[in-house]
């Protein structure tokens, strides 16, 4: 069977080129279903060839980790709510983590036990690729519990970032040795501080961060998995680890670049800390759900900003009923999507689509922004921080300098908000106080209801 090697060659091959093909794909809301497909199909024939492998040990245990693994995944994927799949891939992002480390320290252990080691170069990218990895791994960890509610969303102590900076010298250095002296507690030192470097990179960051945060560390995984694949020269991991870690990679430049921060004032700045900024003058003034759906529908352009809240509302079919009524009308409606809207990378416009919103009623910030001056009404639901104003007009603001969508610059705002609390920043918003601005509280779902029941109103009743 010498013909064996050679298929599995080019199944890894094959397996490459669907994976970079599926992510090209998921670049379009139009082709990203088939991009997940594709790249779905990717790692099957992966998995297929890897258990083709000649002189694979341990089979029967291989099958049923995958078999359990499937059936955790099919159950979760299909169980977990659309408002917490930010947690689900921060999850599933730290396992892949995870497992790289469990590689590095799998090979480790191995050749501290053979008292024969493989070249240096193999040795030095275990190491690596288990110290990235177990970052990945436990700051995911700590990233989903902010996400999820368990944990306060910053955690700080004087002294913080200098004794991260020892925890992250030790480390390298129980890296160092273990690779140079292959002696268990050695190794078992490195992983210990390794992980515990995750969770100390992880507490001071603030929510607001989340999705760079959880982009860096999928760019961080996938950086892992391909040092482990050249460790156990295994062709699908290193390709398929160099793709993840460059699509992370781009998407945590984009992400912080839409919030106009440099990366490292994501890991050691102060973004996320609650308060701070001028003192903002007025008050907030409400508005009658009837009020409301009389502006809107008697208005030429309509403006909807999705945020956070809608999700937790479970809003978006209610958001899009009320924008076929108002499309029926005449009206115009678009969608305006701020970049690190929601707690992930692209969290809106995965809701929008679940719901049936058309992609070319869906806008991005800086196709949306020179709109805004001729928007009669702009709806805010659940939006905070990325509509504030504040980004653009004070110095002392922690998010100033943060690109915004110009909701301010409507003729009319409607926000919809269940309290008068702060957004996930902690920052106070501006344009909840401005003239042109009046407040919908209530739950994101029940207060489009009523959106809904009066414009159906104004139409009588249809």
């Amino acid at each position: 069977m010498s013909w064996l090697p050679v298929v599995v060659k080019a199944s890894y091959f094959l397996a490459a080129l669907l994976f970079i093909l599926g992510i090209k794909r998921m670049a379009s809301p139009l082709t990203a279903r088939s991009g997940i497909r594709w790249a779905g199909l990717g790692m099957v024939l992966a998995t297929a060839a890897t258990f083709a492998t000649p002189g694979l040990h341990n089979l029967g245990l291989i099958a049923l980790a995958l078999a359990i693994g499937t059936v955790l995944a099919w159950v979760s994927g299909k169980r977990v709510a659309m408002t917490d799949m930010p947690q689900m891939v921060a999850l599933y992002n730290g396992l892949g983590g995870g497992s790289a480390a469990a590689i590095g320290a799998v090979e480790l252990l191995r050749f501290s036990d053979a008292g024969a080691a493989p070249s240096q170069t193999t040795l030095v990218l275990a190491a690596v690729g288990a110290l990235i990895g177990s970052v990945s791994l436990t700051g995911s960890v700590i990233a989903w519990a902010k996400l999820d509610g368990r944990m306060d969303r910053r955690f700080t102590f004087p002294g913080q970032q200098v004794f991260n900076g020892l925890v992250f010298l030790l480390a390298l250095g129980l890296g160092a040795a273990s690779v140079w002296c292959l002696q268990q507690p050695l190794i078992i030192g490195f992983f210990l501080a390794a992980l515990a470097l995750g969770v100390l990179m992880t507490l001071p960051i603030g929510g607001a961060d989340m999705p760079v945060v959880i982009s860096l560390y999928n760019a961080l995984t996938g950086l892992a998995v391909s040092f482990e694949g050249y460790v156990l020269q295994n062709e699908a991991l290193i390709i398929a680890g160099m793709v993840v870690g460059a699509a992370g990679t781009m998407l945590t430049q984009l992400m912080a670049r839409a919030m106009n921060r440099p990366l490292a004032n994501v890991l050691f700045g102060s973004f996320g800390a609650a308060g701070g900024g001028q003192a903002i003058s007025g008050a907030q003034k409400p508005i009658e759900a009837e009020d409301a759906a009389a502006m809107m529908a008697y208005a030429e352009r309509v403006v909807i900003v999705p945020g956070y809240g809608m999700a937790v509302a479970q809003a978006q079919h209610k958001v899009w009923e009320l924008t076929q009524l108002l499309l029926r009308r005449g009206v115009k409606v678009k969608f305006a999507i701020h970049p690190v809207a929601g707690r992930m990378p692209g969290h809106m416009n995965v809701l929008l689509a679940e719901a049936g919103v058309p992609y070319d009623l869906i806008a991005d910030m800086d196709d949306i922004n020179p709109e805004f001056p001729a928007t009669d009404v702009s709806l805010v639901i659940g939006a905070n921080d990325v509509v504030n104003p504040v980004a653009r007009t004070d110095p002392s603001s922690p998010i100033y300098g943060m690109p915004i969508l110009d909701v301010a610059a409507s003729k009319n705002t409607i926000v919809i908000k269940r309290g008068k609390g702060t957004g996930f920043a902690g920052i106070e918003n501006a344009l909840f106080y401005a003239d042109n601005t009046r407040m919908l509280y209530g739950d994101g779902a029940e207060a489009v209801a009523r959106l809904v029941a009066g414009i159906k109103a104004l139409d009588g009743g249809h």
